[in-house]
């Protein structure tokens, strides 16, 4: 076999020794990515925007991480205790965002996991509480209310979006 020098450009390239998968395919993983992920900034805006914005956020953490700071408005039910307390605290016809630490943790992932076993609609905060306070939006703690400016790295300093 006679190898062209894209061949052997992709072969050395980590990034493409494993092609790309078809756009068809891709199309296919990144629509179903978005039906069950939603971005910090989707979340805050649906949240600031007039009017009930159609899901529940749920801080699946402990007690001791809700009182260091959470989203307002936020349901706190710790992934443990989701089997026994869901049906309580929230409406199966409403869809949940979960969250936790942030994307070093998959906790929001098995409050997820948990919810959906038991028959609720469910989508991950990707970033999580970190992002959150990161990309410069309000959070409660014990002590009351915070905000910390937005991380450059992580939001955009002088827009209102991010624009993708």
């Amino acid at each position: 076999m006679v190898m062209t020098s894209h061949s052997a450009a992709t072969a050395a390239n980590p990034v493409l020794r494993v092609a790309p998968a078809s756009p068809a395919a891709a199309a296919a993983y990144f629509g179903a990515s978005l039906a069950f992920h939603a971005d910090v900034s989707d979340v805050a805006a649906a949240l600031a925007a007039d009017g009930d914005p159609g899901f529940v956020v749920l801080d699946s953490r402990s007690t001791a991480s809700w009182d260091q700071g959470h989203i307002p408005g936020a349901v706190h039910l710790p992934t443990a205790l989701i089997p026994e307390q869901a049906a309580a605290l929230l409406d199966p016809a409403v869809p949940v965002v979960t969250y936790c630490w942030g994307p070093g943790c998959d906790g929001a992932t098995r409050a997820a996991l948990a919810l959906a076993q038991l028959g609720f609609q469910v989508k991950e905060m990707l970033g999580g509480f970190e992002y959150w306070v990161r990309e410069g939006f309000a959070y409660e703690t014990w002590e009351g209310g915070a905000r910390r400016a937005a991380d450059p790295l992580t939001a955009p300093v002088e827009a209102a979006d991010c624009g993708c």
